[in-house]
């Protein structure tokens, strides 16, 4: 499990500074956020494998900010950490997009063992997941950033293979404007913004070819992939 990139959104600062230590010692990335807001900031602008997210938190809460994350990933792996032990609370942590919940106070060796079981079931799938993907009649080869389309390959920049990324994932749901550009632009500025736009207009030309694609503009918000 090294390398992997861990989001420990907690605002006790010695748990924060104890945790952190404990899994950068067992190979881990941490990147630790004292409270909600600054936790999504983290994560849209980093890449990370797995979050770890205090419920009670100031500025903004646990369950806001996991499911402003499921917003945008459908998949990164979450468990709460909690001192609340109401069923009302872990039903409502599960049901907003939380894969598991542990209650304060907890052992080392249980919160390693649910973090190691999660990413092991998330590379269980990555691996079963294809590398090249249909959209509408065109096929789309995720990792070279290629387009296949009536068997002919069209070679994508990597910001243009990154945004349909992110579209595909998303696909029939919003991508966030300001959450794709600092993902792929690192900023949420005026100036990346309009680069944005440029590159969508390039994607609605490469796939122009099938008419039941589209990508739709959500007003004020971002974009969608449909078909």
């Amino acid at each position: 499990m090294e390398n992997k990139r861990i989001l420990l959104a907690e605002d006790d600062m010695n748990l924060g500074k104890v945790l952190t230590t404990v899994l950068t010692g067992k190979g881990f990335d941490v990147k630790h956020a004292n409270n909600g807001e600054a936790a999504y900031e983290l994560f849209c602008t980093n890449e990370f494998d797995l979050c770890l997210i205090d419920v009670m938190m100031p500025i903004k809460d646990g369950f806001t900010l996991a499911q402003e994350i499921r917003k945008m990933d459908k998949r990164i792996p979450i468990i709460f950490l909690t001192a609340k032990t109401m069923q009302e609370d872990m039903i409502k942590g599960l049901s907003i997009g939380g894969d598991d919940y542990i209650t304060k106070p907890f052992t080392m060796e249980i919160l390693l063992a649910r973090i190691q079981a999660l990413l092991r079931r998330t590379e269980a799938q990555e691996d079963e997941g294809d590398q090249i993907v249909n959209i509408g009649n065109i096929q789309f080869d995720r990792k070279r950033h290629v387009l296949i389309i009536n068997g002919e390959e069209q070679k994508m920049t990597s910001r243009e293979g990154a945004l349909l990324d992110m579209l595909y994932e998303q696909r029939n749901d919003v991508l966030y404007r300001s959450y794709a550009l600092k993902k792929i632009w690192g900023e949420d500025s005026f100036y990346n913004s309009r680069n944005m736009d440029v590159y969508i207009t390039r994607l609605r030309k490469l796939l122009k070819s099938e008419p039941n694609v589209q990508i739709v503009n959500v007003h004020s918000t971002g974009f969608k992939l449909i078909w």
